[in-house]
């Protein structure tokens, strides 16, 4: 059974800082393509950014553009999500998610995801 586990979420002020990481069992977590999303209160599951397998290309969703960073580390099977000027709006559930090699780089399918984990920012 493949696992991902979100860690990092919390409460913070809105101009503050959060680092997401996954983290997973999978063996070749290194070919995987790694993407985290999140899903607010009310609303459907949209897409944060995500990395290729050997983390020299990445993607962001326009909103978080410019304020966030996805990194990995192959050697320690993380993925990471440095999260700054967080912002009343980013408040939701941060789920990270992986996909093989060979659907590409970007993907929209993912085969694995982690359960999640809350992002709150205050005002």
């Amino acid at each position: 059974q493949v696992q991902l586990v979100e860690s990092g979420g919390g409460m913070v002020q809105a101009g503050g800082s959060l680092q997401l990481a996954c983290t997973t069992s999978i063996r070749t977590f290194s070919t995987y393509t790694v993407g985290w999303f999140r899903q607010a209160p009310g609303k459907g599951r949209e897409f944060v950014a995500t990395i290729n397998w050997s983390g020299d290309m990445t993607s962001y969703a326009d909103s978080v553009k410019g304020r966030w960073t996805i990194s990995r580390d192959n050697a320690k099977n993380t993925v990471y999500l440095q999260m700054n000027s967080l912002k009343p709006e980013d408040t939701a559930v941060y789920y990270c998610a992986a996909s093989v090699l060979r659907r590409g780089f970007p993907t929209t399918e993912y085969d694995y995801w982690g359960q999640g984990t809350q992002v709150t920012v205050s005002s």
